[in-house]
């Protein structure tokens, strides 16, 4: 008989690397089902961008500190899940798994229906690695290569991306546990298809083993690679050309998020916000799922990580299965359970009111926030989708997206009439879209009335 609390643990790490059903290949991932916004393809949130210049489509830029694959192992494409201790640039080229005949209008009514009748593979079918971020060489390596080009190439085709996109912001995914190199670059893949191919995205790969008895290693790797990460965003950032750049961290991947932003914190301790946002850029941070003790992140935020973002939004579920589990493993609360569930105490209450810009989401009444387990929810549900891509593209408060505060804590909601709500805010930061917007409404008002008088 296994003993209760091993069989605890497997079935966590089993939960934190579960989607759910029929499972894709390791190097595949299913796509998403559409964000809510769309509303069967009969609305584009980017109506007015004109995302793909001459249907050209550009690969995904990504950053990786795991290990090159060596060319005689046939387990993995291109990086390993060890540490390559470096961090490498390059771009990754994907392909969705429909018919080669298909046309790019025909993909894309395909990827905005939110009811599919069968699942489509994403895979990546080749890279071009730039080469090594040289400000992430250790000091007594004297086997790299010292050289600024790989970083040059990467901040020219951010440029490239930024010059043909409405948006000049960029994007940064940071993955979960217990993937492989490919996963994070293809969920990349679609939220930036969902986001209109605006701005400039990187996945962030760092080295999680593929295996459910290395989450322990895991959890190491991930504190080790913060400092990269950082790295990375501060090379950007010196980048003139880019506005703002954005953060998602999902499940154990909220570990070098965090970290790094408390980095950032305790580095800008004696600088202004204002020379802050200058160096840094971080716009908005989100964490998904955060699998981060709840203490821990209280640290961060102390040692200054609410100074470097814009806004900080950590979403959080009642039922978020894996997480409920590791808290029992651990016996620590997790930053991705509720964290108020109840009035505040005065110390409380001037902490958010300090932080206003500290934004607590709950999932559990989204549609879809509690499928499969609840911990992926960033990408089973369309509302939850919905709301970060809005929160990327238009960087709205969670009150003008549609939300609704709890009663007696600063914890935000999904309405019954979120979608609608939402609807309604996009309209008016939008002006070309709220005039589709309306025009959708009012067939929706249309078919209500031709219902009520064929029922009469």
């Amino acid at each position: 008989m296994i003993p209760s609390r091993f069989a605890l643990i497997l079935l966590t790490f089993v939960a934190l690397s579960a989607c759910g059903g029929n499972k894709p290949k390791p190097n595949q991932v299913f796509l998403m089902p559409a964000p809510g916004i769309y509303e069967e393809g009969q609305i584009d949130p980017f109506i007015d961008n004109d995302p793909i210049s001459k249907g050209v489509q550009p690969g995904v830029l990504y950053a990786t500190d795991r290990a090159v694959a060596e060319q005689d192992n046939s387990k993995y494409d291109y990086y390993s899940h060890e540490r390559g201790g470096v961090l490498r640039l390059g771009e990754a080229y994907t392909r969705h798994g429909v018919d080669e005949g298909i046309t790019w209008e025909e993909a894309r009514k395909i990827t905005l229906l939110k009811n599919r009748t069968e699942n489509y593979p994403l895979e990546v079918t080749g890279i071009d690695d730039f080469g090594v971020l040289q400000s992430t060489i250790p000091p007594f390596d004297g086997d790299t290569e010292r050289s600024d080009a790989a970083s040059d190439r990467f901040r020219e085709e951010i440029r490239e991306r930024l010059a043909r996109s409405e948006s000049k912001h960029v994007y940064i995914y940071v993955h979960g546990y217990k993937v492989n190199f490919e996963n994070p670059v293809l969920v990349a893949s679609e939220l930036w298809h969902f986001l209109g191919y605006n701005g400039a995205f990187i996945a962030y790969s760092w080295p999680t083993k593929f295996s459910i008895w290395a989450y322990v290693a895991d959890l190491e790797n991930a504190i080790n690679s913060a400092r990269n990460l950082r790295t990375l965003i501060l090379d950007i950032a010196e980048i003139p050309e880019v506005g703002k750049i954005h953060v998602i961290g999902y499940s154990a991947g909220t570990r070098l998020v965090s970290r790094m932003l408390a980095d950032l914190g305790m580095y800008g301790y004696r600088l202004s916000k204002e020379d802050i946002d200058a160096r840094v850029k971080l716009g908005n941070v989100i964490l998904i799922g955060s699998d981060v003790d709840r203490s821990i992140m209280g640290g961060y935020l102390l040692d200054g990580a609410l100074r470097i973002p814009e806004a900080l939004t950590i979403y959080q579920s009642q039922d978020d299965g894996a997480l409920n589990m590791s808290r029992k493993i651990f016996r620590l609360e997790r930053s991705g359970q509720m964290v108020i569930d109840g009035p505040l105490s005065p110390e409380e209450e001037k902490f958010f009111a300090d932080h206003p810009h500290l934004w607590l989401i709950d999932v559990t009444n989204a549609e879809g926030g509690t499928d499969h387990g609840g911990h992926s929810y960033f990408r089973t549900s369309p509302w939850v989708s919905s709301d970060i891509l809005m929160t990327l593209m238009y960087s709205l408060s969670p009150e003008d997206r549609g939300l609704v505060k709890y009663e007696d804590f600063p914890v935000w909601d999904f309405p019954e009439d979120y979608v609608p709500r939402l609807r309604s805010a996009l309209a008016e930061v939008n002006p070309a879209l709220g005039e589709a917007i309306r025009e959708y409404e009012a067939s929706l008002e249309a078919a209500e009335g031709e219902k009520d008088e064929e029922s009469q």
